[in-house]
This record gives C-alpha cells, sequence and structure tokens, in this order.
C-alpha cells in the first residue's frame, strides 16, 4: 500500500523538529562559553554551533526513521 500524505507529514514534522531541537542547543552554549558565543560579537559562531547541532539531531533521527512508515488504517 503506498504511503499516504499523513505519513510523510508526520515524518516531515518529525524532522523538523529534530532540526529545531538540535538547533536550540547553541542556546546553551552561551551559557556555557558567554564570551565566545554571544549575540553582540560571536553571532556566526553561535549559528554555526546551531547548524551543526541541528545537523546531528536530523542525522540521528534519520538513523532511526530514513523514511516514513505506513501507519494502520
Amino acid at each position: 500500500m503506498p504511503l499516504s500524505l499523513k505519513d510523510w507529514s508526520i515524518w516531515l514534522k518529525g524532522l523538523v523538529h529534530a532540526g529545531i531541537s538540535g538547533g536550540t542547543v547553541a542556546i546553551s552554549t552561551m551559557i556555557i562559553a558567554p564570551e565566545t558565543f554571544n549575540i553582540h560579537d560571536g553571532l556566526g559562531k553561535l549559528f554555526m554551533a546551531a547548524g551543526a547541532s541541528a545537523i546531528v539531531s536530523i542525522a540521528k533521527y534519520l538513523s532511526t526513521k530514513p523514511l516514513p512508515e505506513d501507519l494502520p488504517d
């Protein structure tokens, strides 16, 4: 049975959720190293940390759910 739009929607929401939750880890870097990761001088480094963390979280999500699963009716 082909996957429905709902199957893909749930999988895509999980993928976005993984990226967002991974990116929020960068906020904790502001607490750990505020002299390096801050809004005034280290904004680029903060975005790089957020992006790297988001990529790791997305990769972890894809390792557990590489494709959407067929939901029961």
